[in-house]
């Protein structure tokens, strides 16, 4: 007597259509998904703007500056970067930094402005530089501003 052969049933196909629709789901929430982490970039970015322009540099700020300072001559070096923001945020999207003309300092604006006010009335008279560079260029165009501070011996 032959044994019988017990068969589990067998999964159903899925038709095309349900997986369609499966895949169309799945595009949908990682449109979601996508769309929400855009919202949240948008949000910082705006909450940025509002620092830069309506906040005063403040003591998180400058304690972050003497610390940047401070390893930087730790290293041995001579200057640090220590300020940067988007060339977006000058008067003339950072064209005179770009080009070392002798007004760039009159395009600044918001916290940039106020930080450049505070190394001419506090850091220069101490002996310290400033320059503003031009630190990237995304698709060909001035992309973020460097402040760079400097406390080299001057050449005599």
């Amino acid at each position: 007597m032959a044994e019988e052969e017990k068969s589990e049933p067998r999964p159903s196909v899925i038709s095309a259509d349900e997986l369609r629709k499966r895949a169309l789901e799945l595009q949908l929430v990682e449109m979601q998904r996508d769309e929400k982490i855009r919202a949240r970039e948008a949000e910082k970015h705006a909450e940025f703007i509002d620092d830069f322009f309506r906040k005063h540099i403040g003591d998180k700020e400058r304690d972050m500056i003497r610390r940047v300072v401070m390893k930087a001559v730790a290293d041995g070096k001579v200057e640090a970067l220590i300020y940067s923001f988007p060339s977006d945020f000058c008067t003339d999207s950072g064209r005179a930094i770009n080009s070392h003309r002798s007004d760039w300092p009159s395009t600044l604006q918001g916290k940039a402005k106020e930080l450049y006010d505070l190394f001419e009335e506090v850091a220069r008279p101490q002996g310290y530089g400033l320059t503003a560079a031009v630190i990237n260029f995304p698709g060909g165009v001035p992309g973020d501003i460097g402040f760079f501070l400097n406390w080299e011996a001057p050449v005599v």
